[in-house]
């Protein structure tokens, strides 16, 4: 069976977004910006410390020269600006102790005053820098001034300026290469779970298909199974659903075209006689006491019907319950068998006992419904195997357990109906009468009591079936008094 791939289950790919690929992407931006502002803060302080490595060279080789006036100064500060060779990546400057320019390698800022923190604390004799836009042009700019010492007082400031503009570029591609990565990363991640919650998503929402179709009635659809893992497990468990339900419906159906026809039988019966005597209440005796006996015994098998179909009830409802007392179950047993056994001998059948050996203490178990197992058991072998003419009991202490065997000679069950023939509603293969709960009710008593219910076929190659009924001798059932 296959269905539409328009099937989606958008429930599972919003809480996938949600709880797996958001986390993802999350922590992937997160990533990037922490080595963004690493490499920053890298290539930041690396070209600081560079320039202030490079202009404490500078002013001690400056200071070096032994300069005893201002005109010897401003002209050594002057060969120092044209003479520099890196004006095209760095501006030289000398600046006074009231802040301004006395000479500069572009030339153009003499005279003018910076205006940046780091002039201020140079000529407080420290060597500062500042990062930031430079009042004068607006640009982004790093500046590193170095106090000029001579007989220990500051005379001025040589100043390096440097533009910004290529270390914040190269941060710009190292953010590009860090955000490239990051994209692939999450791309590849978003791919590939993508491609798993779609190998999700499909069968789930095939299941899903499959699941509401059956709740809408198509019982024993299949759905194809591709998977090896617990896609695979859920798929075979809605397959088996299925099929249970479909064998299950099938059984209810086949139940209740039996019942139907079972009602309709003594019923029919009945009523025939009833008629009958109606008519002619003075006839023939025996004719009467034949009808009489009919209308009793199909009766009969009416209250039992009924009686099955409301203890299945009760046990589906889970109000089914024991009246427990102090029981002997043998009597129990001798009972029915007493019961029956007239009947069974009007039909041809023959029933032998054999009692246990010894005294079989009584026990705490309900007397009226191990009645009902035993009755029912017997009425049972009758029924399957009433052509063997012959049903067998016997009980025994074995164990601490009293084990009950009873055993027809008729044609014995299919093999392949063994496991089912405990089922509510089965009936397998047989012809016989009877509503198909009889054995499931059985089964629930014995159950109850803490004993074991089994159905087989004889053995040594004979024919027949053997119910094997097991009552712990110490039991005191699961049900409630009352």
């Amino acid at each position: 069976m296959s269905f539409p791939r328009s099937l989606r289950i958008r429930g599972l790919r919003k809480r996938w977004l949600v709880s797996a690929a958001l986390p993802v992407v999350l922590l992937v931006l997160a990533a990037v910006t922490v080595f963004t502002v690493a490499s920053a803060r890298y290539y930041y302080d690396s070209a600081r410390s560079g320039l202030e490595a490079r202009a404490r060279v500078a002013a001690d080789t400056f200071t070096g020269y032994g300069v005893r006036s201002y005109s010897e100064y401003y002209r050594l500060a002057s060969y120092s600006v044209e003479t520099f060779e890196e004006k095209d990546v760095l501006e030289l400057q000398f600046i006074n102790v009231n802040g301004r320019v006395q000479a500069s390698s572009y030339g153009l800022t003499a005279g003018t005053s910076p205006g940046t923190s780091d002039v201020e604390r140079a000529v407080g004799g420290e060597l500062a820098s500042f990062r930031g836009r430079d009042p004068q042009t607006g640009e982004n700019i790093l500046s590193v001034s170095c106090p000029l010492l001579f007989n220990t007082r500051v005379r001025g400031v040589l100043r390096y300026v440097t533009s910004l503009r290529a270390v914040e570029h190269q941060i710009f591609v190292s953010f590009l290469a860090a955000a490239g990565l990051a994209l692939a990363a999450v791309a590849l991640v978003l791919i590939s779970n993508a491609l798993f919650i779609n190998s999700v998503v499909e069968p789930v929402a095939v299941v899903s298909d499959a699941a509401r179709r059956i709740s809408g009635g198509s019982y024993g659809i299949r759905v194809d199974n591709h998977y090896r893992d617990e896609l695979g497990e859920l798929v075979d468990n809605i397959n088996d659903m299925s099929l249970k339900i479909s064998q299950a419906e099938q059984i209810q159906q086949e139940f209740i075209s039996s019942v139907s026809h079972e009602l309709r039988t003594p019923l029919t019966a009945i009523n025939g006689w009833a008629e009958t005597l109606e008519v002619d209440p003075v006839g023939d005796p025996e004719q009467t006491r034949r009808g009489l006996a009919i209308i009793g015994k199909e009766s009969r098998r009416l209250t039992t019907m009924v009686e099955e179909l409301l203890d299945f009830t009760k046990i589906q409802d889970g109000r089914f319950t024991l009246r427990v007392g102090v029981v002997d179950l043998v009597s129990e047993l001798e009972d029915a068998i007493y019961t029956y056994r007239e009947l069974f001998r009007q039909e041809g059948i023959e029933v032998s006992y054999a009692p246990p050996e010894g005294d079989v203490p009584p026990v705490a178990a309900d007397g009226e419904r191990m009645k009902q197992v035993f009755a029912n058991v017997l009425d049972n072998a009758s029924k399957h195997g009433g052509a063997g003419k012959r049903i067998d009991v016997s009980a025994r202490a074995e164990g601490g357990a009293l084990v009950i065997r009873v055993r027809d000679y008729g044609p014995g069950i299919p093999p392949e109906e063994l496991p089912f023939v405990k089922q509510k509603f089965y009936k397998g293969s047989s012809k016989a009468r009877g509503s198909g709960i009889g054995l499931a009710v059985c089964d629930e008593i014995v159950r109850l009591h803490g004993g074991a219910f089994d159905v087989a076929n004889a053995d040594g190659g004979g024919t027949g079936a053997v119910v094997t009924i097991v009552l712990p001798l110490s039991a005191t059932g699961e049900g409630e008094a009352g």
